[in-house]
């Protein structure tokens, strides 16, 4: 049949609309009978059929992404959106997994004209000094490959893991008319051998695979097989004079610096602050514990320290101790590397300097390039790196006040770099320390081992540690709202004004929640056969369909008599809000998890049972990140089904608001701006097919920008009653202060109901928000008005902006 197709134009194109419902049916059929490279196939047919056809190319797309193949769909979503830039749904996905195959740091990176200078000048210093073989570890798009080969260097190797990075800088190269004079491998340094991948072993080896806390991108394991395999020796430390016949390294060492901080914004994310949250008591039964951890006791996969820009973390930080000197490492000594991971803890003990609650330890380091060049990672410096933050926990989050000594043991464990915080010491302990910091670089940072057992033996501690109490692992935005009291309380204020007006109308009008199955529509139905409980007529039902933990069914349940669901999943997680109910004399009865009475795959938002509908349905309609949920109307419709008359779902109405802003650091984070940046070189071309105009976790109140506008209302959501998830509006915004239009951030005001609503930018809010960047910044003018256009797509928002 498709032989014959391909012959027959005009019954192609007539038949398009009912071969795509057909092929896709059929990619349903072959899905679930697990059989992948049938579909994979009959795409493949379809697109020598419709080779043009932007909505096979994304169905294609998706099917690859759905089974872990991310650089497979981006080409086939970077296809559909070619073929047609308006196709949404292409549009979106291509967003969506561009996000994950160009990380928004190279954008920084590459305009941070600062670094490029810098790694310029060392490589051309050394290809100059006789280093003219090179290997670029991790090339990303090849600038350093390129400044090798421009400074003079005979052979360039480069090689990439990454598939879309490796295809990237080979379109870079090539660009750059060095296509034949750098060879671009698609592997991991740790496989390449000489003679099959370099026909010698190299005289310089560069790379920048460094993240904030310097190890996590496995630079100690590259370079110790690098001076194994693929380098020529070091020189010995005591041997001048010409550097050819040896290898070396660019960075040539770092030095890692740290200082301890008090930091509100850290602390709210990684520990929860409230003995009580909406009326429920949270800390006597359970020790809440955040996944980024320097305490030895958590898991030792996870990664031990998160990232933050210090200098526009909100409320800043307050440093407790001064700078200190934690480690060095010399990437030029092979051995110091191999003896990195056994190398033995290094314990500081530093002077408490300022008065603050100990939040976090917040680590950066030094890259000495070479002998005369090096580029900082601190927080005071203007720089594409954010710092780590190694977040104290347990007994040791207190205050602290000159006169106390927080002792740290600083190692490398599993390739990162580790912070634990062991004691604190005050000063009745009368210990003499002398400590290594920034301003003291020779003097001995370490206490005796005779001298700190001491003071631990003498160290009074305010209470015993409790050790019957119940663990729970949370992540750290389920932490920060847990944290958000005005959240909580205001659920609490709304689920009481509903609850209580559908108690009024039960006992005053005699309402049954009893119905006539049939009277529904039959989509709304709850096939899975199975009670979830034996329910009485008079009974309400909450179901809490939120993302992650949520304390919002307890808040319910202290409120009268109702039957609370919790979409819980997580073993631990169901144990600590059972833990939870029992401290807060919450019947066991009262409280159920509804996953438990759910088939696999079966849908989330079905009936309580047979002939009951639910009274509270709570939608969690905002990701942390400040986009709205996917999927966000749709549920809205579906729940409406389900519930009761005079039901309610929680929030009724989202209003979104917006203003115009001009940030150079959006349009940084956004894109390369020009050669300038990249000293010459095309990049920018290349990478900037994978910018995404919606920039998400912003923190508008630290962003540097300039506002041009009033806030002004860009959409309303008004889930109780919206049956379409496409929606648009058209706003005029007059603008109030000259400058040049660069992005519209946006953020959310949700209705709890029509008194009580939740801002997402404000300084309780644990939701960030998201930003809308313009591909061409406007220049205007103050009293200029200029006309918004809003998209709203399956939970994707797009604007135009122009003059009136």
């Amino acid at each position: 049949a498709c032989v014959i197709l391909g012959f027959c134009c005009p019954i192609l194109m007539s038949i398009t609309e009912s071969f795509q419902h057909t092929l896709f049916k059929w990619a349903e059929e072959l899905d679930s009978l697990s059989r992948s490279q049938d579909i994979f196939d009959c795409y493949e047919q379809a697109l020598e059929l419709y080779p043009n056809n932007e909505v096979i190319w994304n169905s294609m797309g998706e099917h690859l992404f759905s089974i872990g193949f991310r650089d497979e769909a981006a080409g086939y979503f970077h296809k559909a959106v070619k073929l047609n830039p308006d196709c949404a749904d292409a549009r979106e996905n291509f967003y969506r997994v561009a996000n994950w195959l160009v990380e928004r740091w190279h954008f920084l990176m590459l305009n941070d004209k600062k670094r490029n200078i810098a790694y310029q000048r060392a490589i051309q210093k050394a290809v100059q000094s006789g280093c003219t073989s090179v290997l670029d570890i991790g090339t990303g798009t090849g600038i350093l490959s390129m400044f090798a080969r421009t400074a003079g260097a005979s052979h360039v190797y480069a090689c990439e893991l990454s598939k879309t990075m490796y295809e990237l800088a080979c379109e870079v190269v090539a660009s750059n008319q060095m296509a034949g004079e750098i060879k671009i491998l698609h592997m991991k340094s740790l496989d390449m051998e000489v003679p099959k991948d370099l026909s010698n072993r190299v005289s310089l080896v560069v790379t920048e695979t460094v993240d904030a806390g310097l190890f996590g991108e496995g630079i100690v394991e590259s370079l110790i097989h690098a001076w194994q395999h693929l380098l020529l020796p070091p020189r010995p430390a005591r041997l001048e004079g010409p550097t050819e016949g040896f290898g070396r390294v660019i960075p040539l060492h770092a030095v890692v610096f740290g200082m301890a901080v008090e930091c509100q914004e850290i602390r709210r994310h990684h520990r929860v602050c409230f003995g009580e949250v909406g009326g429920l008591r949270l800390n006597e039964a359970i020790t809440w514990r955040s996944p980024v951890s320097n305490e030895p006791c958590i898991d030792d996969t996870a990664e031990p320290y998160t990232t933050e820009r210090m200098r526009q973390v909100p409320g800043g930080y307050t440093a407790l101790t001064d700078h200190f000197q934690a480690m060095t490492i010399d990437f030029n000594n092979p051995q110091e590397l191999e003896e990195l991971a056994t190398r033995k803890l290094c314990r500081l003990c530093l002077p408490i300097v300022k008065e603050g609650m100990l939040d976090a330890i917040v680590a950066w380091f030094v890259l000495q390039l070479d002998e005369n060049t090096s580029l900082s990672t601190g927080p005071d410096e203007e720089t594409c790196w954010e710092q780590a933050v190694y977040p104290v926990q347990g007994v040791l989050g207190q205050t602290v006040k000159p006169g106390n000594t927080l002792v740290v043991d600083v190692s490398c464990k599993n390739s990162y770099l580790v912070f634990h915080s062991i004691a604190i010491l005050n000063h009745e302990n009368k210990m003499e320390i002398e400590v290594n910091t920034m301003s003291n670089q020779t003097s001995n940072n370490l206490a005796s081992e005779a001298e700190l057992c001491d003071a631990l033996a003498n160290l009074q501690t305010t209470s015993e540690p409790k050790t019957n109490l119940l663990h729970c692992l949370l992540e750290s935005s389920e932490i920060a709202r847990l944290n958000n009291t005005q959240y909580n309380d205001h659920f609490k204020s709304a689920l009481s004004s509903v609850l209580s007006s559908l108690t009024s109308v039960d006992c005053g009008i005699g309402v049954s929640q009893n119905i006539d199955d049939r009277s529904l529509n039959m989509n709304c139905e709850n096939t899975n056969g199975q009670s979830s409980s034996d329910l009485t007529s008079d009974m309400l039902c909450v179901l809490d369909v939120s993302e992650g933990f949520s304390i919002l069914p307890l808040i319910a349940a202290k409120l009268g008599p109702v039957k609370v669901f919790s979409s819980l999943e997580k073993v631990p997680q169901q144990a600590a809000l059972s833990a939870l109910a029992e401290l807060n004399d919450i019947s066991k009865d009262v409280l159920e998890f509804w996953h438990n009475y759910l088939e696999d795959d079966s849908p989330l938002l079905q009936r309580p049972q047979t002939g009951k509908l639910w009274s509270v349905i709570i939608l969690d309609a905002i990701e942390m990140c400040g986009l709205i949920r996917q999927g966000l109307v749709e549920k809205a419709i579906l729940a409406r089904c389900l519930l009761r008359p005079e039901g309610r779902l929680l929030p009724q109405c989202i209003k979104i608001y917006g203003m115009f802003i001009e940030s150079e650091t959006l349009q940084q984070e956004s894109s390369v701006q020009g050669k300038e940046a990249t000293l010459g070189f095309n990049i920018a071309p290349f990478i900037n097919q994978f910018k995404v105009p919606v920039h998400v976790f912003l923190h508008l109140s630290t962003l540097p920008h300039v506002q041009l506008s009033e806030p002004v209302e860009l959409l309303k959501l008004d889930l109780m009653s919206l049956a379409t998830d496409d929606l648009r509006s058209e706003i005029r915004v007059q603008v109030h202060s000259s400058g040049k239009v660069t992005a519209v951030p946006f953020w959310y005001e949700i209705y709890l109901d029509t008194e009580t609503s939740l801002n997402t930018w404000s300084d309780t809010s644990h939701w960030k928000q998201a930003a809308f960047v313009l591909d061409n910044p406007i220049q205007v003018n103050t009293g200029d008005e200029l006309v918004l256009k809003i998209h709203y797509h399956k939970s994707n928002i797009s604007m135009i902006v122009n003059y009136g």
